[in-house]
């Protein structure tokens, strides 16, 4: 299989759970640390990690240290092009979905202070 094809193959295994298209909706609001996602999603934090290391791999997100947080955020920057043409597709994409106004709206209220007591 040639490298274009790997690439491929990733970038939709990536999509392939709602769980990764709910997280990189949570990221179009704003970046966020394991512990605002892990609350969001209502999933362990061991699960929600190993979301955002297949959708790092895959380029759709990357992460930043930060003090003493991990931000995860879009990237927006490039990527392979597959995430440039599939980013601006997701983004106008589930406008109306019940999940992703109700995700948004937790993303906006979730506090990394109170949540990881750091």
């Amino acid at each position: 299989m040639n490298i274009i094809m790997r690439e491929l193959t990733k970038t939709f295994k990536a999509l392939s759970d709602s769980n990764r298209i709910r997280i990189i909706k949570m990221l179009e609001v704003r970046p966020l640390c394991v512990c605002e996602i892990t609350e969001v999603l209502g999933l362990a934090a061991s699960t929600v990690s190993r979301h955002l290391s297949i959708l790092r791999d895959a380029e759709f997100i990357l992460d930043k240290k930060e003090g003493k947080w991990v931000n995860y955020y879009l990237n927006d920057t490039g990527g392979n092009e597959f995430i440039i043409q599939l980013l601006p597709v997701i983004k106008s994409s589930l406008p109306n979905e019940d999940t992703v106004k109700t995700d948004a709206l937790k993303v906006s209220r979730v506090d990394r202070n109170a949540l990881c007591g750091l």
